[in-house]
């Protein structure tokens, strides 16, 4: 079934499937335990702040309340109003501030309650806090983390100005990181570097993932911000994909192992700077290639990360490259609409199929 004529309990029947057993990265046993998504965020930022106090958070509603989605919950008991710290609605205050006080040497962790809004923000983002460090010849930097919450499905969106997958808009910006975890070890390793980093990171978090577990160790560590992760390793087909997709991608590969296709998955979990070595290297050891991403069709992330396997593997492809992303459409509110727009397990399981049954 095509994303445009799946119904509006397909990828909602498809979620709880999506169990912590589908991605293990860290072994069962002492020092590791299991939290969701959510969960891992916050003891990164709380284990930060008390590394470091120049570490402070500011949004709007993320002190008793705990921000849209809760993740801050509980720090405000902890840190107080001085380290956990409420501002107005409004988003280019927010980034403003909070380039401000990295540029005077604190280390701000600001929360725009949906990337959608970042919109309001852009002139702080990407014409100041991106291009200080260059524009200074490295003597200022801004070392801030922007946490912004994207992506729907499920029924959990909130229609056309709340659901939006942007990664591409801070991508395409010279001087920002730009982060998306897919599971809860790699956004507390994730959140940690990007806390620590001396350049803006943008951490995108997706919706629909907040509430999913898996195992995270207990002690202090750090993921690169500059690497993709090869969730599972495969030999007839590449999957490329990032957030909420690399789960459907996974849910894939183990249907399609009953036919005796094995699927190599790779998580773009840092979209900027892109690792174009560890995708180059799967596409020419398998030959091919789909890419998987929520973001719309056109102009998306996926586009990216198949011309960089194309330029990395072209004398290596076996089949034309398979495009699977959101359709090219507002997000509409109604489920029956909504998760025409998105793609599912299925629609990734075609596309395998597809490139896998093309002539060598």
């Amino acid at each position: 079934m095509t994303a445009q004529a799946r119904d509006a309990t397909s990828l909602t029947s498809a979620v709880p499937v999506m169990s912590p057993d589908l991605i293990r990265q860290v072994d069962p046993g002492d020092g590791v335990r299991e939290m969701s998504y959510q969960e891992a965020i916050r003891e990164a930022l709380r284990e930060e702040m008390v590394r470091d106090p120049r570490v402070f958070l500011m949004g709007e509603d993320i002190g008793r309340h705990g921000g849209a989605f809760g993740v801050t919950r509980t720090l405000f008991d902890q840190f107080g109003g001085e380290r956990v710290r409420n501002t107005p609605i409004s988003e280019n205050t927010i980034v403003g501030a909070a380039t401000g006080a990295a540029l005077v040497g604190m280390r701000p962790v600001a929360e725009i309650m949906f990337v959608d809004f970042s919109g309001l923000a852009m002139d702080q983002i990407a014409t100041q806090a991106a291009k200080i460090r260059f524009m200074t010849g490295g003597q200022c930097s801004v070392p801030w983390v922007l946490r912004m919450p994207q992506g729907g499905g499920a029924g959990k969106s909130t229609a056309a100005q709340h659901s939006q997958s942007l990664e591409v808009w801070f991508a395409s910006i010279p001087g920002l990181k730009v982060v998306l975890p897919s599971t809860p070890y790699d956004a507390k390793g994730l959140m940690k570097a990007a806390v620590r980093d001396d350049n803006p990171v943008v951490f995108l978090e997706h919706k629909l993932l907040y509430a999913f577990r898996g195992l995270v160790p207990d002690g202090d560590y750090e993921l690169p911000l500059s690497r993709c992760d090869v969730k599972r390793i495969g030999e007839d087909v590449t999957v490329v994909a990032s957030g909420f997709m690399v789960w459907h991608a996974m849910l894939a590969a183990r249907i399609l192992e009953a036919d005796g296709v094995s699927v190599e998955v790779v998580d773009v979990r840092t979209v900027s700077p892109l690792d174009e070595e560890t995708i180059g290297t799967s596409a020419r050891k398998t030959g091919r290639v789909v890419v998987v991403a929520e973001a719309c069709r056109s102009y998306g992330p996926a586009n990216e990360w198949a011309m960089v396997a194309m330029e990395r593997a072209h004398d290596r492809l076996r089949a034309p490259i398979v495009r699977v992303a959101g359709r090219d459409s507002p997000i509409p509110f109604a489920n029956s609409l909504e998760n025409g727009v998105w793609p599912g397990t299925e629609d990734v399981v075609a596309a395998i199929r597809r490139v896998v049954g093309s002539p060598a």
